[in-house]
């Protein structure tokens, strides 16, 4: 990463601006012009430098709904059930943990209601049981991690 691709991601992390051209609003501040902004962040993105870019959702406030749901699977199914579980378009992130629940996964859905249909439709399909903890209260912690 060069000195312009470091000041884009510590820019980045403190929002961005919702106007007519928010590229072009956020590269005047950088020093660049819009269209290096754009292929800076595509090219961090396709790097892998930057896992993602967009804008974080509040879900419940929106009526959806978020859960982090668990499973402890097989360690011979475990590539059978995680493509399974990722052929559902409500699954947001999936890991694997070295742990007795060794898959987790993030569902979000258009409903609260959707979450526990959702569940069961992969209790169903993996023949595995899913452990659903919903959210109880959110904490705001505004962690930025600066690039140098």
């Amino acid at each position: 990463m060069d000195k312009l691709d470091k000041k884009i991601i510590n820019r980045l992390q403190k929002g961005f601006p919702i106007s007519d051209s928010p590229y072009a609003e956020v590269a005047e501040q950088l020093g660049c012009d819009e269209a290096t902004l754009i292929q800076r962040l595509q090219s961090l993105l396709q790097e892998k430098q930057l896992t993602r870019f967009g804008p974080m959702y509040h879900a419940e406030r929106m009526g959806g709904a978020f859960s982090l749901v668990a499973m402890k699977i097989a360690a011979e199914d475990f590539e059978r059930v995680s493509e399974q579980v990722n052929g559902f378009a409500e699954v947001a992130h999936n890991y694997q943990r070295e742990h007795e629940f060794n898959m987790w996964f993030v569902l979000a859905t258009e409903s609260k209601q959707r979450i526990d249909e959702v569940n069961a439709e992969i209790e169903q399909l993996t023949g595995y049981a899913v452990y659903n903890m919903p959210k109880l209260e959110e904490f705001y912690i505004g962690l930025e991690l600066q690039v140098s």
